[in-house]
């Protein structure tokens, strides 16, 4: 069982590596390119909106409906009927997907007044991000549809090409970005405007590079409308509840985009760029467990094994905490060196640096519990049990929301740089937010705080469901990871004591630094758990 898991995961983290490397260059391009800019926040906020509509649909809600269905089907009936629930699906999602891009696209300037409020009607940030949200959302039509691929390919076991695709979506912006000055500037037009059409490109490349890969399974649709299916109905029913449930941590990061739309210029740049820095836990194996457990807790409980589901689960969380725990203590403690390596050239300065670095050092705090919500929320849908997590979010987003407003009014009343911002604004609260350095910092800190809320509630409903069984062995295990961990930590902490002033220096010398502390933290940490007798076995075993 758990040997498959793990070469499947394996699979799909080495493929994610590449994106995420190939994500990595992309940000420092437009680091490089662009900076924190007004400009660059109103693109963020044009492409976090489609862009949470992938993350329903490729990490979230259509995925968590539609794979135990497909496994059901695959499970129960012949090839015909698997193929006529595809293109049932198929269709009827397209011709959802494309009414909705349609009155998006129409409604584009009310819809940006209600992702970011803070941008001023009639400015040109406002116009500038409107413009850009127009171009935009057709990406997530059509990588909707890639995610659709990519569920079916994932249940076949082929997850090489879904995990690949999104180098596609990497390199189109790259481009876009290169191209950007020479080809808008000498047209009078923004040259980030640019970076809008390199996000239109990518959905239509990432869509019909994985389409091969489907013909080979026999399984390419021929769409057409299913809403009478019972296999289109199931998924449906499934899908309504988990839209919410799922896609909480998106949710958050929304709400959170919007009020940071209220803060200080380059405020919505410096959370991308956090966001960004986290995604290499969360994306190389975070979503890489997630997606490979999915299928495998579906199989099992259609196939009624307990036991078999019983021990996925308790595989998953043995290595989302061997992952998260030392990710954690990674990014917190090298938070500055991280940033100042990888992000601080060309527009983007040693001040953004800071910036970027208080609110990577909060959120942070959760990657552990973000990397069990992975984990923890397909246990309850591959038992298509969509209410759950749904009663979980719901409280995650309203602590997100508590947290926020309060870390924002306490930034105002109870430091010196806030009361100086209300003196200066005559006790005008939106305008004051604006003028508080590091406010931003409170909007991380409080996503951090829902992840923790959100990861301990689905535990305590399985645990009530009584469909986990804890395996022996869970305290040498967190033992080890405690003990290795502050090795880490210890090597570390020595090696930046070593190494100061990481903003002063050239790129080549924070470069080779960066990955001499990266290396020796790693590698004292899978020393420390060699020495304590973890083996590949292990993992294998669980």
């Amino acid at each position: 069982m758990s040997r498959g898991l793990l070469r499947s995961s394996a699979v799909f983290s080495a493929m994610t590596l590449v994106s995420r490397v190939s994500g990595l260059v992309r940000d420092q391009v437009y680091a490089w390119q662009f900076g924190a800019s007004p400009a660059m926040d109103a693109f963020f906020v044009a492409f976090r909106i489609p862009n949470f509509m992938r993350r329903l649909s490729a990490e979230g809600s259509f995925s968590m409906a539609f794979v135990p269905v497909l496994a059901e089907y695959k499970q129960q009936h012949d090839h015909a009927a698997v193929k006529e629930l595809i293109d049932r699906v198929s269709g009827t999602l397209a011709a959802a997907l494309l009414v909705l891009t349609a009155a998006v696209v129409l409604a584009a300037p009310w819809v940006m007044q209600l992702f970011a409020p803070g941008f001023e009607p009639g400015s040109e940030q406002y116009r500038l991000a409107t413009q850009m949200l127009q171009i935009t959302f057709p990406y997530a039509l059509f990588i909707s549809l890639a995610s659709l691929v990519g569920g079916v390919l994932n249940s076949y076991g082929r997850f090489a090409v879904p995990a690949l695709s999104p180098v596609l979506l990497n390199l189109s912006m790259i481009a876009a970005a290169v191209c950007a000055a020479p080809v808008m500037t000498p047209l009078g037009l923004n040259p980030v405007l640019m970076l809008a059409w390199g996000v239109f490109a990518a959905g239509i490349l990432q869509l019909a590079f994985q389409l091969p890969a489907l013909a080979k399974l026999g399984l390419l649709p021929r769409p057409r409308w299913g809403a009478a299916h019972a296999g289109v109905r199931k998924i449906l029913r499934l899908m309504v509840p988990t839209l919410f449930g799922s896609s909480v941590a998106q949710v958050n990061l929304l709400l959170n985009t919007a009020m940071a739309s209220f803060l200080i210029a380059g405020s919505v740049t410096w959370l991308y760029l956090t966001d960004r820095l986290l995604e290499f836990p969360l994306g190389m194996f975070g979503v890489a467990i997630g997606t490979v457990i999915l299928p495998h807790l579906s199989k099992r409980h259609a196939a009624t094994d307990p036991q078999g589901f019983s021990q996925g689960l308790d595989w998953g969380f043995r290595l989302c905490l061997l992952i998260g725990v030392p990710a954690c203590l990674g990014l917190v403690l090298c938070a500055q060196a991280l940033v100042a390596a990888l992000f601080q050239y060309g527009q983007l300065d040693a001040g953004d640096t800071q910036m970027i670095r208080l609110s990577l050092m909060a959120q942070s705090l959760a990657v552990p519990a973000f990397l069990l919500v992975k984990v923890l929320a397909p246990a309850f849908y591959a038992r298509q049990d969509t209410k759950t997590p749904v009663k979980s979010a719901v409280v995650s987003v309203l602590v997100n929301l508590g947290a926020t407003v309060s870390l924002l009014l306490a930034a105002l009343y109870l430091t010196d740089a806030g009361q100086a911002a209300l003196a200066r604004s005559g006790g005008d609260l939106r305008m004051a937010l604006g003028q508080i350095p590091g406010a931003h910092a409170c909007l991380a800190a409080a996503i951090a705080l829902a992840g923790w809320v959100n990861a301990l509630q689905l535990a305590w409903y399985l645990r009530r469901a009584k469909v986990y069984a804890r395996q022996p062995g869970w305290r040498r295990f967190l033992r080890q990871i405690a003990v290795a961990s502050v090795a880490m930590s210890a090597v570390v902490l020595a090696l930046l004591w070593l190494w100061q002033g990481w903003t002063g220096w050239p790129w080549w010398e924070r470069g080779w630094k960066l990955a001499v502390v990266v290396g020796a933290g790693g590698a004292s940490y899978g020393a420390a758990l060699w020495l304590q007798g973890i083996r590949m076995r292990d993992l294998r075993g669980h």
